[in-house]
C-alpha cells in the first residue's frame, strides 16, 4: 500500500512537533563547514515541504523529491504561497534523475528507513554520489536499531487533535530489523466546533468521521551497515553525530544524523 496518502492531509498537523526550525539550523551549519553556503540542495523524501521551504529561505536552490503525489500536492500549496521557486519531483528515491549534479542532498525525518533492503540502501548511495557535485556531502538522519527495538517495539500511539485522531501500533521484527506500523485515522468532515479546547468533538454529537488505514515499513539499519553501503556506493563517510545532541551517539541514541561526503569526480584532496 501507498504511503502517505489519506495521512497526507492532516500529516502537518499531527506533525506539529518535528523541530524543522533545529533541523534546519543543523543543515545550514554543517553545509557551511563544509563550504556550501548556496547552490543546488535536493531533498529526498520532502514530504510537505515543511524543511525544503526553510531551506530554500537560507538562500539555496531547492530541488524536493518524494514519491506521495498527495504529500507534494501540498508542499505546492506552500510553494505557490511562499513565491519560492523549489522544483519539486515526483520520484521514488531509489531511482531518482536530476537535471544535473547538486552541492548537497539532505534526507530527515527518518526516510533512509523506508529502504528495507541493504541493496536499495546501496541503490540509493550510489545516486546520491553520482548526483553530487565534486566534494558535495549527503547529510540524512536514521532511527537507529535501539529505537525500534525498545521505544517503538510492540508499542501503540494514539493522538487526538481538532481535525482527528490516529492510532499507530508498532510490531518490530529483530530478525528481518524491519518494524511494520499500522495507521488508523478518523478525521473529521467539515470544520472542527470552536472554543472546545479541552474536547473538540464533545459539542457536536452529530459530528460525522472518515475511517482511513495505512501500513508504513521501515527498516534499521545499524552504523557498520550503513558503513558498508556508503563505502560500496564509493561514499566517504565523514561523520555520525546523535541527531537530539548534536554529539557522538551511545547504545541510547534515537536517531543518527550522517554525514557522507562524495566520491571520484576528484572534488576532494
Amino acid at each position: 500500500m501507498e504511503a502517505y496518502t489519506s495521512f497526507a492531509s492532516i500529516y502537518d498537523l499531527f506533525m506539529d512537533n518535528v523541530p524543522y526550525d533545529e533541523w534546519c539550523g543543523q543543515l545550514v551549519k554543517i553545509l557551511s563547514e563544509h563550504g556550501i553556503r548556496d547552490g543546488i540542495v535536493a531533498e529526498l523524501g520532502c514530504g510537505t515541504g515543511c524543511l525544503t521551504e526553510r531551506l530554500a529561505r537560507k538562500g539555496f536552490d531547492m530541488i524536493g523529491i518524494d514519491y506521495s503525489e498527495d504529500m507534494l500536492e501540498i508542499a505546492l500549496e506552500k510553494r505557490l504561497k511562499s513565491g519560492s521557486n523549489i522544483l519539486y519531483l515526483y520520484q521514488d528515491m531509489r531511482s531518482f534523475e536530476l537535471y544535473g549534479t547538486c552541492a548537497a542532498i539532505v534526507s530527515r525525518c527518518d526516510t533512509i528507513n523506508y529502504l528495507l533492503t541493504e541493496e536499495d540502501l546501496v541503490t540509493v548511495f550510489r545516486l546520491v554520489n553520482n548526483y553530487l557535485d565534486p566534494g558535495g556531502v549527503f547529510v540524512f538522519d536514521c532511527n537507529t536499531v535501539y529505537k525500534y527495538e525498545k521505544i517503538l517495539a510492540e508499542n501503540t500511539i494514539a493522538e487526538t487533535r481538532d481535525i482527528g485522531s490516529f492510532i499507530w501500533e508498532n510490531s518490530y521484527d529483530p530478525v528481518t530489523k524491519i518494524n511494520e506500523y499500522d495507521l488508523t485515522l478518523y478525521i473529521r468532515d467539515g470544520k472542527p466546533a470552536e472554543n472546545t479546547a479541552s474536547d473538540p468533538f464533545r459539542e457536536d454529537e452529530t459530528a460525522r468521521f472518515r475511517r482511513f488505514t495505512e501500513t508504513h515499513m521501515q527498516r534499521a539499519f545499524s552504523v557498520p551497515e550503513l558503513k558498508a553501503a556508503a563505502n560500496k556506493a564509493g561514499l566517504l563517510w565523514l561523520d555520525c553525530v546523535d541527531a537530539d545532541t548534536m554529539v557522538m551517539p551511545d547504545g541510547t541514541s534515537e536517531r543518527l544524523l550522517i554525514t557522507l561526503g562524495e566520491q571520484g569526480k576528484g572534488g576532494r584532496e
